[in-house]
C-alpha cells in the first residue's frame, strides 16, 4: 500500500508564496514520475508540473516562471515552490505518484488526498 501526503498549503494574499512537499511512503522501490495537479471549483483537474525521476521537467503555461517542481529521490518527496501567486491560483492542488514499483511488480498510479491553496486579492 502506498500513500502520498500533501502539505503546506493554506491561504496567502497575491504576489505571495507557498510551497507544498508531498511525501510517498509505503513499500517502495522506484517511482518514474511525480506531479502536481490541481482543480478550481467547478473546474476539472488540471496539470501543474510534473518531474522525472532524472529532473526532466513539465510546466502548465500559466505557471511557467512562477512555481517550480523538484524532487528528493532518496525521501521519495516532491515539491512545489509556488511564487508570485495570483487568485486564480486558488485550487485543491493534488499530487500524483506514476509508475510506482514495488513487491506488487507492475508500475502503479497514486494520487493524493489533496491540499487546498487559496490565494486573496
Amino acid at each position: 500500500q502506498v500513500q502520498l501526503m500533501e502539505s503546506g498549503g493554506g491561504l496567502v494574499q497575491a504576489g505571495g508564496s507557498l510551497r507544498l512537499s508531498c511525501a510517498a511512503s509505503g513499500s517502495i522501490y522506484r517511482i518514474n514520475a511525480m506531479g502536481w495537479y490541481r482543480q478550481a471549483p467547478g473546474n476539472e483537474r488540471e496539470l501543474v508540473a510534473t518531474i522525472t525521476r532524472g529532473g526532466s521537467t513539465n510546466y502548465a503555461d500559466s505557471v511557467k516562471g512562477r512555481f517550480t517542481i523538484s524532487r528528493d529521490n532518496a525521501k521519495n518527496t516532491v515539491y512545489l515552490q509556488t511564487n508570485s501567486l495570483k487568485p486564480e491560483d486558488t485550487a485543491v492542488y493534488y499530487c500524483n505518484a506514476d509508475r510506482v514499483y514495488g513487491p506488487w511488480g507492475s508500475g502503479m498510479n497514486y494520487w493524493g488526498k489533496g491540499t487546498l491553496v487559496t490565494v486573496s486579492s
